[in-house]
Formats: C-alpha cells, sequence, structure tokens
C-alpha cells in the first residue's frame, strides 16, 4: 500500500504542463514574435493585427496598459471589454477584450491574442502568467511582444510545444545617442527625464529643482490613474521635467528627449547592485520617442554613473534562459494536500516548489509573495484549502499596516461568511503636507485595489464595490494635486498624518 501510495504522489509531480490547457491542444496555434526594442512600433503593429481580427484578446503587464488597449479599440468603433484583477467593464457586443495577463480565460478561444511584454517571463514574482499564457491561450494566432533577450526563451517553449513560431524584428525608429559628458542638475533641458530607483529620492529631487522647473513624477507605488496624469502633464508641456524610477520603463509613452540616471546602483529588494544592461537598455528606450524627437539621448547627472553607464550599456544584452517558472493550480493543490494529509497552504506551496518536476524547459515557481501571504490565511483554522489559495493570490503589501490589517479583517469576514462594507482608513486635508501622508494615501489606494479585487471574486461578501471605485478617485484626486505641490521631507512636529478612521463610513468632507 506504501509503494502504491508513492507511486501516486511520484506520478502527479511528474506534469505534462500542455495537458493542462486542453482547449489550446484541440487548436492549431500559430505563434508570432515581434522582437524589438522600445520605440520600435513592433505594439503597434500588434494592436492594428488585433483590430482586424474579428474577436480578438489583449493581455497587458499591467492594468494602465490593459486600459489603454481597450481606449484604444473603443476609439475606432471596436466594441471591448475590460477586465482587471479589480474592474470589469463588461460590453455584451464586444467580441475583444483587454486585460491584464493573470486575468487570462483558458476556455475562451479567439481568432487573434497579444502577449505584451514578453520578456516578463522572467520575473520571480508574475513570469509564470506570461509562461501559462503562451502555453494555453486559445488563440489561433498568438502574438508576442518584447524585446531580444526573450527571443531564446520562446524559441525554446515553442519548440516543446511543437508549434510553429514566425519571428518578425523590429529595428529602433530614431536613434539613441549616450552623451560624452555628465549633466549637473543646474543645466537641464526641458524634455528632460531624471531617473533615481527609490520613491525617497524622487521625492528629494522633485523638492531640489522644482523652484526653477514644473516637475511630474512617477514611481511605481502611485497609482496607474495617477501615474498616468502625471505622464499627461509632461505630455501636454505643463512641466518640464520627469523624475521618476525605473517605473516609466513600461507602459508610457513619453515625449522624453533625454534620460539622465541620478544613480547607477539601486537596491533590488535583496542587495544593493549596481544596474545591469537590460536595465538601462528598457529605461534609455524612452529617450527619443519617435514623432516628438529625432534623435533621443542617454546620460548622467555624475561622472561615476556616467562612466559606469558607458561601461555596462556597451555590455550584451543578457539572454533569458531556462527553466521558466509555472505555478501550481488548482488540481494540483487539491492533489499534493491530499498526499501530504494537510490542509495548511504554506506547506503545500513549498512542496509544490522544491519536488514538483515539469516536461519541457518548466521549474515550479516559489511565489514569495503567495507564500507570505499564505502564512496569514494559515492561521485561519476553519478556511477551506482551496479559499486559502485564492485569498494568497490578492494583491497585498506585507510592509504596509493599513493593508495587512485590512487583509486580516477581510480574511475573517470571509470565515464567518460576513459581509464586510468598505472603510477609509484615513481622513484628508486638502494636499499632503509631507511624504508620510503621501504614503498613507498610497497605502490606502492600494488597500480600495485590495477590496476591488476581492468584490470581483465574492460580490456578495465584498459589496462596495461602487463606493470604494468612488473613494479611490478621491484618493488619486488628492495624490495628483498634492504632486504639483511643495512636498517636505519630514512631517511636521507633533502632528500625526491624518487622524484614524477605523470604525466611521467614508464620507467626503465638504473642503474636499
Amino acid at each position: 500500500m506504501k509503494t502504491n501510495w508513492q507511486d501516486q504522489l511520484k506520478e502527479l509531480l511528474n506534469c505534462d504542463i500542455k495537458s493542462l490547457y486542453p482547449l489550446a491542444r484541440t487548436m492549431k496555434r500559430e505563434l508570432h514574435f515581434f522582437v524589438g526594442p522600445t520605440n520600435s512600433g513592433k505594439t503597434y503593429k500588434a494592436m492594428t493585427e488585433l483590430k482586424k481580427a474579428d474577436c480578438g484578446l489583449y493581455l497587458a503587464p499591467l492594468r494602465l496598459l490593459a486600459l489603454e488597449g481597450y481606449e484604444d479599440l473603443t476609439k475606432e468603433g471596436i466594441p471591448a471589454s475590460l477586465i482587471t484583477g479589480e474592474e470589469q467593464n463588461l460590453n455584451e457586443d464586444a467580441a475583444h477584450v483587454c486585460s491584464t495577463i493573470e486575468m487570462i480565460d483558458f476556455n475562451m478561444d479567439v481568432d487573434v491574442a497579444i502577449i505584451d511584454e514578453v520578456q516578463m517571463l522572467d520575473d520571480d514574482d508574475r513570469g509564470w502568467a506570461w509562461v501559462n499564457a503562451i502555453i494555453g491561450c486559445p488563440a489561433k494566432k498568438i502574438i508576442m511582444t518584447g524585446s531580444v533577450n526573450a527571443l531564446e526563451a520562446v524559441k525554446k517553449i515553442a519548440a516543446y510545444l511543437e508549434e510553429d513560431l514566425i519571428i518578425e524584428k523590429f529595428k529602433r525608429k530614431n536613434e539613441l545617442e549616450l552623451l560624452d559628458k555628465h549633466t549637473a542638475l543646474g543645466n537641464l533641458e526641458s524634455g528632460t527625464a531624471l531617473i533615481a530607483f527609490s520613491r525617497s529620492d524622487v521625492l528629494k529631487l522633485k523638492q531640489k529643482l522644482q523652484k526653477k522647473h514644473k516637475i511630474s513624477i512617477i514611481y511605481g507605488n502611485l497609482s496607474p490613474e495617477v501615474r498616468r496624469d502625471e505622464a499627461r502633464r509632461f505630455r501636454d508641456k505643463e512641466t518640464d521635467i520627469l523624475i521618476a524610477t525605473d517605473a516609466i520603463a513600461m507602459g508610457l509613452n513619453l515625449p522624453i528627449k533625454t534620460i539622465l540616471f541620478t544613480t547607477h546602483m539601486k537596491f533590488d529588494g535583496i542587495s544593493r547592485r549596481g544596474i545591469s544592461v537590460n536595465e538601462i537598455v528598457q529605461i534609455a528606450g524612452r529617450a527619443g520617442r519617435y514623432g516628438h524627437h529625432e534623435k533621443g539621448f542617454i546620460g548622467a547627472t555624475t561622472k561615476d554613473s556616467l562612466k559606469y553607464i558607458k561601461e555596462e550599456y556597451s555590455q550584451p544584452i543578457k539572454t533569458i534562459k531556462p527553466p521558466f517558472k509555472v505555478k501550481i493550480n488548482n488540481e494540483q493543490l487539491t492533489s499534493l494536500a491530499m498526499h501530504l494529509k494537510t490542509t495548511s497552504l504554506t506547506k503545500v506551496l513549498k512542496f509544490f516548489s522544491t519536488n514538483m518536476v515539469f516536461e519541457g524547459p518548466f521549474i515550479a515557481a516559489n511565489i514569495g509573495s503567495m507564500i507570505s501571504a499564505s502564512t496569514i490565511v494559515d492561521q485561519k483554522f476553519n478556511l477551506k484549502l482551496e479559499d486559502k489559495y485564492m485569498l494568497a493570490q490578492a494583491p497585498i503589501s506585507v510592509k504596509s499596516k493599513i493593508i495587512l490589517q485590512a487583509y486580516d479583517i477581510y480574511i475573517s469576514a470571509v470565515l464567518k461568511n460576513r459581509v464586510i462594507r468598505y472603510k477609509p482608513s484615513i481622513t484628508l486635508p486638502k494636499v499632503a503636507r509631507t511624504q508620510k501622508d503621501l504614503l498613507l494615501v498610497e497605502d490606502e489606494i492600494k488597500k480600495i485595489s485590495l477590496y476591488l479585487w476581492l468584490s470581483y471574486k465574492l460580490p456578495e461578501q465584498f459589496p462596495d464595490s461602487i463606493k470604494a471605485t468612488i473613494a479611490r478617485t478621491s484618493f488619486n484626486q488628492f495624490m495628483e494635486n498634492s504632486l504639483k505641490k511643495d512636498i517636505k521631507l519630514a512631517p511636521p512636529e507633533n502632528k500625526r498624518p491624518f487622524p484614524p478612521r477605523e470604525k466611521r463610513e467614508f464620507r467626503p468632507r465638504r473642503r474636499f
């Protein structure tokens, strides 16, 4: 009997990933890879193909890009639906869907599907979504767009699938020039983007330069709506300088003439290191937007950083190499839990990442964010395993007390089958007075995103999607107004940034 159990477990741990997507396997799919650098027209051509199709799918890496794809289609009179983790705008007449890549429906077949920014398959936390989409997307024609570092990876996956792969190479539409000398902060020209690698450094630069320049800022913690408005201000020449993190490397088309790195060092969540050639190329490609500038320029604000950028930029792009990460699915989760005789999601996820073996160039993903969330949901002993798995995929930040507190409350509500209303954690003055004020509002917007994600999954228990969306609009407007003002670097003495609102319902204040 023991041998039989071991044989069953061994069979379970050896997976032919192709078999997990039966609809895609019934179709004669044709894979295309539009490969090239930023500003080469590859995504534009892919969208042109999508618009010609009777039915299609655009899979975006960001909610911001999914929205832009949706607006692009509807502007040309093509009915479309928008689906992201926290919202759905469904059109009954639509045969086209724009969605974030995690929201792909593997049971909806289409003529054309775009998988955008396919080099993201190498991302530690989200790369599995691109791998799953390439393998399982049920489309007759799949167009992947991305940079050259993903070319070999795409070839290997296509070979494993035994499907035709047609590669179309794109060249950048205008030249990029590396500056010989560094550019001091006192000599910035209009149309320049300064690159820093932390929110704090971005805000410090803004404070330093805002007396002389009109500034837009973009960093990852800002909501898509606020990033979009800051980009619009720069695009419409309401501001002349953009200060940003590497959040501008994807999803924003900006009329930048010159990219200047203010540092060549970044903290990647593990250590402080020099930026890689791949990162430099992806960011620098935003300079010299076609149709706005004949040429783009790359430089730095210090001699040391310029020297480093020159040396690293001359190196060949680092190719993405196998194995490629694959996430556990519901069926595997249930079967492993039964064999391990456990209801601990953390144990199952760790066992999967350590022991799972896939055919082809794949490896089980060890998703740190999901395992962090699983340790929280495992504390709720009466939750079903499938509910734990669903909740562990929620968009949470383990660094934010506001979000973790909300997450704990929301999990308890699911456990007790209780309806929970959206309640803001903070009140607002007219604008932020300090960096800390900004951070609290950023976290509140993320908390709203968490609530909306749950309202999409469990609408009866989280019914305040409209109320939360209205609140998000108000908080985003607050951020947009605040970023136009002078933000200090420390909270005022003896003052709390905002009074907490733990039990009261959301009522916009009149001064707001």
